[in-house]
């Protein structure tokens, strides 16, 4: 396996180029590329190609800022991050209209998607002292002598390579961890979404003086391969496992450590005393909303067979609304066109191997834009339920209990997120279930609750972003011991004699021979 990190494959269909973005263009002679709309091909910028040697100038740069921004107090930090914060929230409009022409999500989805991301950076800078900060421990009897602290240092420069599904969320949730650490950040965006990106380095620029604390270098696959080997301390990743392996190749190279967050393959679990329609309107706001490309949407249903054919009845009735494209449309384009193909081809493996349409199917696929698709009795071997389809798909099947249904749920490759809906034995299902995050009662509701780690198992990736394992995710841990007073037995030195030796002995027995039955 090769160290680079692939291009994009294919572009949006060709359509009227019109610019539309008021940022400045790039020097002249610089290789560029073009971010287009995906609904309608128009050009919305047009940015510089990273080279090597430009990723190498900003780690540069960055390792030079962090010894200034890892040097403030958390306290000078969290006001930086803070004032980010408030800037972000004042211009969300703009922001919000720059993530619509990018990824063709609707304005209200692009609202709810970069106001989750300053809700992060608010806990992030609020809370990285508690976290992060010197905290006692105790140091045992042996070594009662001792005062012990343990204290979380930043690693220094932190590298991210961010999706273009929420480009904005999903990158803040490094971003912002990382530099409430205190460390500093050199971003490369999705081509898909570089104007977001930068957008994001930009206003954060404005509020340190334009340090460069947080930087955004654009550009295509061979970018973030080079961003993967530039030598900095730490690698953030979200995209495809795929690309994933491909990232943690590149990094094994210089040793760096690597935070992965890949894929899905997430399951709704519906018990037969659930609310079924509020259990329906779930299913379709997880496995829809943003065109199903959400890496912890919901793209497998599993009802319990006294209330399946009562499910399915209702989420058809809801889903009957739903439209990808035109004026007031609920769903925006495929953002990605290769994906295309590959949410025909799920369906279609669907069909072909018994799986029976409520609403949509082939037809519903188009060249931009996929209309909602809605199978039942989806054979559990066809790739709609092994492989991640990032589509507007739901495949619901019935299952005869919730022991049936956590099987099947945890029976994939992946395990990164999930829902449940039962009124009796909601947590006891979650807990069953596989996956570094489930909801119960509700779907995707852990991603907006900043305290809450976020991240996966199996190849849906590993490390945590959010919460306080996020903050420490992009730190070391200093250990350090302090001599309060001379110990009673000075057992670390020669001097150590046989009368020290036998009472360290009977200290070790009396402490930890005897059995002793947990409670």
């Amino acid at each position: 396996m090769t160290s680079t990190i692939p291009a994009p494959t294919s572009a949006p269909a060709a359509g009227p180029r019109r610019p539309i973005s008021s940022a400045p263009p790039p020097a002249e002679g610089v290789d560029t590329f073009e971010s287009l709309d995906p609904a309608t091909g128009d050009v919305v910028g047009v940015h510089p190609v990273g080279s090597p040697e430009d990723v190498a100038l900003a780690v540069e740069r960055a390792r030079e800022t962090a010894r200034w921004w890892g040097g403030l107090s958390f306290a000078e930090r969290a006001d930086h991050l803070l004032t980010w914060r408030s800037v972000i929230t004042r211009r969300l409009p703009q922001l919000a209209e720059l993530v619509h022409r990018e990824t063709g999500k609707p304005h209200g989805d692009a609202t709810l998607e970069a106001s989750l991301a300053i809700d992060h950076i608010a806990w992030a800078a609020k809370n990285a002292k508690k976290v992060l900060g010197p905290s006692s421990v105790p140091a045992g009897l042996v070594m009662a002598n001792q005062a012990a602290s343990v204290e979380y240092k930043p690693l220094g420069v932190v590298g991210v390579i961010g999706p273009w599904n929420y480009p904005v969320f999903t990158p803040v949730g490094s971003i912002a961890y990382a530099l409430a650490a205190g460390n500093t950040v050199v971003f490369k965006p999705s081509e898909y979404t570089p104007g977001v990106g930068q957008w994001l380095a930009d206003t954060l620029a404005e509020v340190v003086g334009g340090r460069a604390v947080l930087q955004c270098v654009t550009g295509l696959g061979e970018t973030g391969s080079a961003l993967c080997t530039s030598g900095v301390d730490k690698l953030a990743f979200t995209g495809s496992g795929a690309t994933g392996k491909k990232v943690m190749a590149a990094c094994a190279e210089t040793l760096t450590p690597v935070l992965i967050e890949a894929g899905g393959k997430d399951s709704l679990i519906v018990d037969e005393d659930a609310d079924v329609t509020a259990a329906a309107e779930a299913a379709l706001w997880g496995g829809m909303s943003n065109a199903g490309q959400t890496c912890i949407g919901t793209e497998r249903v599993y009802v319990h067979r006294a209330v399946f054919a009562q499910f399915v009845d209702e989420i058809t009735e809801q889903a009957r609304g739903l439209r990808a494209g035109g004026a007031g449309a609920q769903i925006g384009p495929i953002t990605m066109p290769s994906q295309v193909d590959v949410i025909r081809s799920h369906v279609q493996d669907a069909l072909d191997k018994g799986a029976t349409v409520v609403l949509g199917g082939p037809e519903a696929i188009g060249e931009r834009f996929v209309q909602p698709t809605i199978l039942t009795f989806v054979p559990e071997s066809s790739s709609e339920m092994t492989d991640e389809t990032f589509g507007p798909t739901l495949a619901i099947n019935p299952v005869d209990s919730m022991e049936e249904a956590v099987e099947r749920t945890n029976a994939t490759r992946y395990g990164l997120a999930g829902a449940v809906y039962s009124k009796k034995r909601g947590m006891e299902i979650a807990r069953q279930v596989r996956s570094g995050m489930t909801s119960v009662n509700s779907v995707i509701a852990f991603a907006g609750v900043p305290s809450l780690p976020f991240g996966g198992v199996g190849e849906s990736g590993f490390g945590r972003i959010h919460g306080a394992d996020g903050l420490k995710e992009f730190t070391y841990a200093k250990s350090i011991t302090r001599q309060r007073f001379k110990p009673p037995l000075n057992l670390t030195s020669f001097q150590r004699d046989e009368k020290a030796e036998k009472a360290l002995g009977l200290i070790v027995t009396l402490l930890h021979g005897g059995k002793k039955t947990l409670r």
